[in-house]
């Protein structure tokens, strides 16, 4: 989703990320699936997000300033790009 927000847009492909980890990282404790709607994923996921907000925007920001292009590119591919 492109959000009218630069910065947003580009925070919203890292915190799906973490929503992923922290989905994994919950079913691997419990043994089982658990979903992402799971409350115990929730709140640890705004937890990492409190804890690494003010940092993942600054490094955006950084990013935009230098590079604006390239930032709003690099959000835009998938995963398996990004990684390679």
């Amino acid at each position: 989703m492109i959000h009218p927000d630069p910065i947003i847009s580009c925070e919203l492909p890292v915190i799906q990320r973490i929503i992923q980890d922290e989905t994994w990282l919950e079913g691997e404790r419990r043994g089982c699936f658990v979903m992402a709607e799971d409350p115990l994923v929730q709140e640890h996921v705004c937890q990492v997000i409190f804890r690494i907000g003010w940092e993942l925007r600054q490094s955006i920001m950084e990013q935009l300033a230098v590079n604006p292009e390239a930032a709003m590119q690099s959000m835009k591919e998938p995963d398996s790009k990004r990684a390679a």
